[in-house]
């Protein structure tokens, strides 16, 4: 069954892109906000402590719905929970059409528009180089595929819909961590952005590297797997950084862009966007195949 939830939450979100707006869910930052609030007025707790409580709040709603529907009517209802959850899990934004707004920027040369569109993709600083840039999309894009798509898809299959919005709440509550650490003049919530992103970091771990093993089947071995096992120049404080870090660094070797004579960089840019996102693509099929055939065997449900 949740194979057939997931093929038809992936049909839905390759189509039903009206409905994005939908997935920012931004009534939950209060929440988010609340349980924040409640964990500054208990310095002495351990922030990660507040951080798993905020989480699993979050994650019982769909626990609860699980637990009451059980196997009522042939288990159709929880088919349609597992896609709705699924929906709501993957994102918020869609990779592709992230790459096509930036390719299309790009080449109608509007730099504001390149500039928001890139950081769209990196979730942060845009480097000024232009060349720098076009490659750090390229690496944001590899990275936010694992955030995005992979990470859900693996915590779908192995617990289900609890799963899957299990792993996006942490999502959700390392970026409001964020957000708040930054307007936080005080330093005080900065304890609970480190806590969010090690809870965070320990879920994706494993979604990272079968990600990063995924990049190297789908693109260029050898300079992938070369990559892999390369020292990194980054320092990581923390594990979600330091998957990013192995994320980014495998799949752009995995993607082994060779340069053209008396090409530009706008034709550049757009090239290693396109080709970042063909290589997502690839390895969402080898994942589809690979889960249908456990599926077919009788190892996932």
């Amino acid at each position: 069954m949740h194979l057939i939830a997931l093929l038809i939450g992936l049909v839905i979100e390759r189509l039903a892109t009206q409905l994005f707006h939908l997935r920012r869910l931004r009534w939950i930052d209060r929440i988010i906000d609340a349980g924040f609030q409640q964990a500054n007025r208990l310095p002495n707790w351990p922030a990660l402590v507040a951080i798993v409580i905020i989480t699993i709040l979050l994650a019982l709603p769909v626990l609860a719905i699980m637990l009451a529907l059980g196997d009522s009517l042939l288990g159709f209802p929880y088919l349609l929970l597992a896609i709705v959850v699924l929906f709501f899990s993957l994102g918020p934004q869609d990779i592709g059409e992230d790459v096509d707004e930036y390719c299309t920027a790009i080449e109608e040369g509007d730099a504001d528009r390149i500039r928001e569109t890139a950081r769209a993709l990196i979730e942060g600083d845009v480097p000024d180089d232009t060349l720098e840039r076009i490659h750090k999309v390229e690496e944001a894009v590899c990275v936010q595929a694992n955030n995005r798509l992979f990470a859900v898809i693996f915590w779908f299959v192995l617990l289900g819909p609890l799963g899957a919005w299990t792993y996006r709440a942490t999502d959700l509550v390392r970026r409001r961590a964020v957000f708040a650490a930054s307007r936080d003049e005080e330093g005080s919530c900065d304890r609970l952005r480190d806590a969010a992103s090690l809870l965070h970091g320990w879920l994706a771990w494993i979604p990272a590297r079968l990600t990063a093993i995924g990049y190297a089947a789908a693109g260029n071995f050898d300079s992938a797997i070369g990559a892999w096992r390369a020292p990194s120049e980054l320092e990581a404080d923390s594990p979600t950084e330091y998957n990013e870090h192995l994320l980014a660094r495998v799949g752009f070797a995995a993607l082994a862009l060779i340069d053209e004579p008396d090409e530009d960089l706008v034709s550049r840019g757009v090239r290693g966007a396109t080709a970042a996102n063909r290589l997502v693509f690839r390895l969402l099929m080898i994942w589809a195949v690979v889960i249908a055939a456990m599926t077919l065997y009788g190892w996932t449900q």
